[in-house]
């Protein structure tokens, strides 16, 4: 079933021009592995233009001038991490960085509101088995029995 919702979103950011949209996913997805954490926390990448350029938020000016210098090798990393997704060349500017520590803060948030039963644990661990990635899929996992018990509640949210 999530193959199925994957491969319908594919199709329509293809059809709306959206192919920008897959390869920045991909992007995103590499960007910590490729740059390494401190970079990861002080530049994010925001969007890929029409041209192939990734643009990319930093902290700071200091940042996006550092990381400018380092384009070359950056560009490298990321190529080998995104293949045919990797951008063709970087800009960076200041703007705005998603804070690993609200990251965090979200995965560990408990599950309250509802306590799932057996047989709604089991279906969404279902639901999620086909994710490669483990943290990915325990997200995907807690959404689904939260979606799956309030669906089959008395109770109205």
């Amino acid at each position: 079933m999530i193959e199925r919702i994957g491969k319908e979103v594919e199709r329509e950011l293809s059809r709306s021009g959206g192919g920008n949209a897959l390869a920045l996913t991909e992007i995103t997805s590499v960007w910590t592995q490729a740059v390494g954490e401190t970079v990861a926390r002080q530049a994010w990448p925001l969007r890929l233009g029409r041209d192939g350029t990734l643009h990319v938020a930093t902290t700071s000016a200091t940042w996006a001038f550092e990381l400018d210098r380092l384009s070359p090798e950056i560009e490298h990393r990321l190529s080998a991490a995104a293949g045919d997704a990797a951008p063709r060349k970087l800009r960076f500017r200041v703007g705005p960085v998603p804070e690993p520590a609200a990251a965090e803060q979200t995965r560990n948030l408990p599950e309250q509101g509802f306590s799932p039963t057996p047989a709604v644990v089991a279906e969404a661990a279902s639901l999620a088995s086909a994710i490669e990635d483990p943290e990915l899929r325990e997200l995907v996992s807690r959404a689904a029995r939260a979606s799956l018990s309030r669906a089959r509640s008395s109770r109205h949210f």
